[in-house]
C-alpha cells in the first residue's frame, strides 16, 4: 500500500504546478495589512475540495469587519478513516505576508513562476507548500481507494501571519468541538533544508515594552532635570543579569539552548542633541525556556526595575505586548515518533525532536492539550523576496504525511 500511495504521488508534479499557480494568483495578504483577506483563495480552495472525494466539507467564518465579505474563511476537509473518533489533522495557513519592496523582485510576486524545481511567488513556500503536501496525501490514498485507520483532516487558516485572532485561536474559543480528544495535529509550517526538524516545543514568548520617565531639560543644566537615557542605558545592562538568574540550558532548543533576553527596539525621545530626554522608551524581547514561567521573569524584572528607579529617581513603566507561555509536546507522543520514522523512510536522514525560539500556531494546539508536531522540508525562503517552494519537496512531504497517516491507528 505505501508503494502504491508513493507511486501515485509521483505522478502530481503538474497538479503541485496548477494548485501554486492558483493560489500565488490569490493575494491573500490581511486586511490589517491592506490586503483583503482570504476569501478569494478560500473559494479556489473550496473548489477543488469538492470536486475530490472528501466526507466532509465546510467553512468556519469568523467575523472581521475589515475583511472582504466581513469574515475570515477557515476550511475543514474530512476523509474518515477506519476509526472515526480519532483524526489526524494537517494544519496549513492561506494568508501571507506582504510582498514588500518589489524592486528586490525578480518576479511578479503574485504571478507563479516555474524553473526547475523551484516555483517562485509569494505564499508559494510559506504556507502553500505544506498546503499541497497535505492535499496531495490525502488525494493519493483517494485515487488508490485506500482509507487510513484514522480519519485524515484538513484545516486550512486563516490569519496565522498577525496573530491567529481570526484562525486558530478562534477556532479553539468559539468552535472547540471541531476536535477531539484523541486527535492529534501536524503542522506543515516549519522546517530545516535538511527535513532533520520535528519540531516540539517553543520557547515562551515574552515581549517587554520599559517606559523610563525623568526630567527633561537643557542639556547645558543636567543638575535641573533628571535624564530619563542614562536611566534607561543602566536599566538596560541590568536587564543582562536575567540570564544568570534563568540559566538552565535544554539541548532540545540547540544552538540557543538557553533563554533569551535581548533588549531590541528604542523609540525616538527627542528630536535634538541640546536636550535632556525626560521619558525614554525600549523593548525586551525574552524567549524563556519552558521550565520556567513567565510570572517569573516578570516578578524578577520588577525587582531591576525597582533598583534602578530608586538609584536615579526616576518611574519606571513594564508593560508587556506578548506574554506567551507554552507548553511542549511529550516526544514520546504517537505523532512525533511516526513523524520522526516516516521522514527518516522517506528522506534517508536522520530526524530529531527539536524545539524552537520563534512562535508557531503550533503552542495554540499545545496550550490546549493536543500534541502537535511542526515539521516540513523547506529551504527558508518564508517571508523574503522572490520566494519560491520546492516540487520535489513538496511531493516528499507528501509521502510523509500519507505515512504517518496509514500508521495512526
Amino acid at each position: 500500500m505505501e508503494k502504491e500511495l508513493f507511486k501515485k504521488i509521483d505522478t502530481y508534479k503538474q497538479t503541485v504546478i496548477d494548485l501554486q499557480t492558483n493560489m500565488i494568483a490569490c493575494p491573500a495578504v490581511s486586511p490589517h495589512q491592506g490586503g483583503k483577506g482570504e476569501n478569494a483563495k478560500a473559494a479556489y480552495l473550496l473548489s477543488v475540495l469538492k470536486k475530490m472525494k472528501f466526507d466532509e466539507v465546510y467553512v468556519i467564518n469568523i467575523k472581521d469587519s475589515k475583511a472582504q465579505d466581513g469574515v475570515r474563511p477557515n476550511i475543514v476537509a474530512k476523509y474518515y478513516g477506519e476509526n472515526k473518533q480519532k483524526t489526524l489533522w494537517v494544519m496549513a495557513h492561506m494568508d501571507v505576508v506582504p510582498p514588500g519592496d518589489l524592486a528586490l523582485w525578480k518576479t511578479d510576486p503574485f504571478k507563479a513562476v516555474v524553473k526547475g524545481d523551484k516555483i517562485y511567488g509569494r505564499g508559494s513556500e510559506d504556507n502553500q507548500q505544506g498546503l499541497v503536501s497535505g492535499l496531495l496525501a490525502v488525494k493519493a490514498m483517494m485515487d488508490c481507494n485506500v482509507r487510513p485507520p484514522c480519519t485524515y483532516a484538513l484545516l486550512l487558516n486563516a490569519d496565522e501571519e498577525i496573530g491567529s485572532t481570526y484562525g486558530i485561536d478562534a477556532i479553539l474559543k468559539k468552535h472547540g468541538k471541531t476536535f477531539g480528544k484523541n486527535d492529534a495535529f501536524l503542522v506543515p509550517d516549519g522546517g530545516n533544508p535538511e527535513g532533520t526538524m520535528v519540531e516540539i516545543a517553543e520557547k515562551n514568548m515574552l515581549w517587554v515594552k520599559f517606559t523610563v520617565s525623568g526630567r527633561q531639560t537643557h542639556a547645558s543644566t543636567p543638575h535641573s532635570g533628571n535624564n530619563a537615557h542614562r536611566a534607561s542605558a543602566h536599566l538596560v545592562v541590568k536587564l543582562g543579569d536575567l540570564y544568570k538568574k534563568f540559566n538552565k540550558k535544554d539541548k532540545l532548543f540547540a544552538p540557543e539552548s538557553t533563554s533569551t533576553f535581548e533588549p531590541t527596539k528604542r523609540e525616538a525621545n527627542v528630536p535634538n542633541v541640546n536636550t535632556i530626554p525626560g521619558t525614554d522608551v525600549f523593548y525586551l524581547d525574552c524567549r524563556v525556556l519552558p521550565c520556567y514561567k513567565n510570572a517569573d521573569v516578570l516578578a524578577e524584572i520588577a525587582k531591576i526595575a525597582k533598583s534602578i528607579e530608586k538609584q536615579f529617581k526616576v518611574k519606571v513603566k513594564v508593560e508587556t505586548p506578548i506574554n506567551e507561555n507554552s507548553k511542549p509536546t511529550d516526544k514520546n507522543a504517537a505523532v512525533v515518533k511516526l513523524t520522526q520514522a516516516a521522514v527518516k523512510a522517506v528522506y534517508k536522514n536522520a530526524p530529531r525532536p527539536m524545539g524552537v525560539g520563534g512562535g508557531t500556531v503550533g503552542a495554540y494546539l499545545r496550550n490546549q492539550g493536543y500534541p502537535a508536531v511542526v515539521y516540513s522540508k523547506l529551504d527558508d525562503m518564508a517571508h523574503q523576496p522572490n520566494e519560491y517552494s520546492s516540487i520535489k519537496n513538496t511531493l516528499g512531504d507528501a509521502k510523509v504525511f500519507a505515512l504517518i497517516a496509514l500508521n495512526f491507528k
